[in-house]
């Protein structure tokens, strides 16, 4: 057992420290209810893949297949919320921003094209669905 902590360990620390971090621009002190997904919208970097899922509440799935060139920012608060997004057909640069507060709410998207390129979609409510296809 202690072997194996002895090589775990400089490895683990290694990757730590080598790890790039971004700093936090906003104090936590200023987070509220009414900031906070602007907040979470507003982490995707300029440059390269970047995919951020948060989701708060319960039974809630994100099911993402995505190509290389996507950046997603991806939130769900609330229950029983789920998400089906795919673009891995298409080599298109997206950076997408998809938000659902509420109960039981479906969203399915499927391939991009220049007019959801930049979308940023915010959902408020309950049972809502929503089917979008990008051809």
């Amino acid at each position: 057992m202690m072997r194996k902590l002895v090589y775990i360990l400089p490895f683990t620390i290694l990757i730590f420290f080598s790890s790039n971090i971004r700093s936090q621009q906003i104090e936590w002190g200023q987070i509220n209810s009414a900031n906070v997904i602007d907040i979470i919208a507003g982490q995707n970097p300029d440059i390269g893949t970047y995919t951020s899922t948060v989701q708060i509440g319960d039974h809630n799935s994100a099911e993402l297949f995505i190509n290389g060139r996507t950046s997603l920012s991806l939130s769900q608060i609330g229950d029983y919320n789920k998400v089906f997004y795919i673009n891995s057909f298409t080599d298109a640069e997206v950076k997408n921003t998809i938000t659902t507060q509420g109960h039981n709410n479906i969203i399915d998207i499927t391939g991009s094209n220049s007019i959801s390129e930049n979308m940023k979609m915010n959902i408020k409510g309950d049972n809502t669905t929503i089917f979008m296809r990008n051809y």
